[in-house]
């Protein structure tokens, strides 16, 4: 291990003339990719803000339907989003990777206009959270590759406020479509796919094609000899399963996965979140597509201070954190008195608690895997945290649907209680926050 230079201000980099030139705090592949994320989430969240209230008002799914076909919305990324990962990794081109995964669920979004059925929206939304999965890792990877370790935290929390901006802006446009628009529904599938399609566009007119390996300077954990760009290059040659599979003898990286599996078997996911507030407070079916915007809103204040707080003071007690705020929201919910300010009181620990463990968790992933891998190294955390979420939500539909909603959100902060403490312990440091010494890397990872 090597201890930073504290004589530099963080972020700068030697001139020739032996002076310090300060880098830019945000690389401009953050920036792109988080135009991208943007532009897309507007598409994402037109559909997301209303799917709750037309699969279960309109289409009459029971609440244990809809759970299985929220389980799907969020679970079947994860099935693909190890290939994409790995793909990305193995060819060294993660915005080939992440392309093909916009257009995916670009493609997706017009063909919502045909599918009033079950069986089809289902079908649909499977093939749109596969394009996601595709993305995620790559983009990531594309992220911390292209951002020093030392800011990581803040990159991540740039591009997940851009993102952010996006979700506050998509179901503010599906509000006013309903309302507007005699389509309805349909009005709001066909202006989410004309929008997603201009993403793919600004992917791939914006995002610099050598975003990627090396870009970083030197990787965490090196000699100061190998601070050259040639030297900080992860060495050529195609990246085999054998290598990703090592992966998972990291402690520290096996640890984190372990740790958000756990927590996310017990995060209630979003449109449950909704609907619970919904039928806690009686808000009128109107205005349900605006409570994505309370979260949306916090999140996008808060992403960047929370990533440079995760910088300073270390990830893990910024991530612990978020899921006790989330875990005070399921308190506000089942035992709170119903006041005019419980809705916002809600959305705003919701949205904390997304600012405090979005983009901080692949940060962390990011310090704990070399660069060749760093991909797959994302991508296994985060199928390990959507396989759980897809389980939490086929589980907590069910629960509602037996026991009613009081007691399936109370057996789900019980949970995430017992959780959260088992993470504190799991995760405590045992060395500072930094990606391992290359020598102690399992062969082949080296």
């Amino acid at each position: 291990m090597y201890l930073a230079d504290r004589s530099a201000p963080v972020g700068a980099k030697t001139a020739p003339d032996g002076g310090s030139v300060r880098a830019p705090a945000v690389a401009s592949a953050v920036l792109a990719l988080g135009a991208v994320s943007l532009i897309t989430d507007v598409s994402s969240e037109m559909v997301t803000a209303v799917l709750p209230l037309y699969l279960v008002a309109g289409l009459g799914l029971s609440p244990l339907g809809f759970g299985a076909l929220d389980g799907v919305y969020n679970g079947v990324s994860a099935l693909v989003q190890l290939t994409g990962g790995h793909l990305a990794d193995r060819i060294r081109n993660h915005k080939l990777i992440a392309g093909i995964g916009y257009g995916l669920s670009a493609l997706c979004k017009p063909l919502l206009l045909l599918a009033h059925s079950l069986g089809p929206v289902g079908v649909v939304l499977a093939l749109e959270r596969t394009g996601k999965g595709l993305r995620t890792a790559p983009r990531d990877a594309l992220i911390s590759l292209s951002t020093p370790a030392e800011l990581q935290g803040r990159a991540f929390g740039v591009h997940r406020a851009m993102d952010t901006t996006g979700a506050l802006l998509g179901p503010l446009a599906a509000f006013f479509i309903l309302n507007a628009a005699v389509g309805g529904y349909d009005a709001v599938f066909g202006v989410s796919a004309c929008v997603a399609v201009l993403g793919v566009v600004v992917l791939v007119l914006f995002v610099p094609p050598g975003a990627g390996p090396g870009t970083a300077g030197p990787e965490p954990g090196a000699s100061p000899k190998a601070a050259s760009p040639k030297a900080s290059a992860p060495k050529p040659g195609a990246v085999n399963l054998r290598e990703a599979l090592a992966l998972l003898r990291l402690p520290r990286l096996r640890a984190l996965a372990v740790c958000t599996a756990l927590l996310g078997l017990t995060t209630v996911s979003d449109a449950f979140l909704y609907l619970l507030l919904q039928d806690r407070t009686g808000i009128h079916e109107q205005w349900f597509p605006l409570l994505p915007l309370g979260t949306a809103a916090v999140f996008l204040l808060l992403a960047v201070p929370a990533g440079a707080l995760a910088d300073r003071i270390g990830r893990r007690t910024v991530f612990l954190a978020g899921h006790a705020l989330l875990l005070a929201g399921y308190g506000l919910l089942l035992w709170a008195p119903r006041w005019p300010g419980l809705p916002w009181l809600v959305l705003v620990l919701h949205g904390l608690f997304y600012a405090a463990t979005d983009g901080v968790l692949p940060a962390a992933v990011a310090a704990t895997v070399p660069a060749k891998l760093r991909a797959t190294g994302i991508a296994l955390v985060g199928t390990g945290q959507a396989l759980a979420r897809f389980g939490c939500s086929l589980a907590f539909g069910a629960a509602w649907t037996v026991w009613g909603a009081g007691p399936a959100l109370a057996a789900a902060a019980a949970g995430l209680c017992c959780c959260t403490a088992v993470a504190g312990f799991v995760l405590r440091p045992a060395a500072p926050d930094t990606a391992p010494d290359p020598a102690a890397l399992p062969r082949g990872t080296r």
